[in-house]
């Protein structure tokens, strides 16, 4: 474990976070996470802010160390608290999620070491999956962003 992933357990203050439903040919991109947080569960690809960079830059990082993806964010799609509590009630984890809709530009999925799975999915084929808490509603939002940048 990294000193930054460290300093995320039982943290001093929230962390920010961005992630994108990247669309492509209709279908969104869900991946599986291969350790914490969110460890097994199906989501969007995506991580921590760094220091400087701006929202849309952090995104454009985050998918390609991800994912080797290329892809344009389009919009703000809504946000997520995850919030998670040891037995005694501290606080072990918070980080709050910005979620963007993005476009897929170029490239084909390589996952790196914090993802076991990829998949494009039709963005109504969700219900199947275990996957974080309001993904469903996220990716509903961001399709709807994408459907009105056109």
């Amino acid at each position: 474990m990294s000193n930054d992933e460290r300093s995320r357990t039982y943290p001093t203050r929230p962390y920010l976070a961005v992630s994108a439903a990247i669309f492509r040919d209709g279908r969104v991109l869900i991946v599986r996470r291969a350790r914490p947080p969110a460890h097994g569960l199906y989501t969007l690809p995506g991580g921590g802010v760094e220091l400087g960079e701006t929202l849309e830059e952090a995104v454009i990082r985050e998918v390609r160390e991800e994912t080797s993806l290329d892809v344009e964010p389009v919009a703000l799609a809504g946000y997520r608290q995850a919030i998670t509590r040891d037995a005694a009630g501290g606080v072990e984890r918070h980080f709050v999620i910005l979620p963007f809709a993005a476009r897929w530009i170029a490239g084909e999925v390589a996952l790196n070491e914090e993802l076991a799975e990829a998949q494009w999915r039709e963005p109504s084929a969700l219900a199947d999956l275990n996957t974080t808490e309001g993904l469903a509603l996220i990716v509903n939002a961001a399709w709807d962003r994408i459907v009105e940048a056109r």
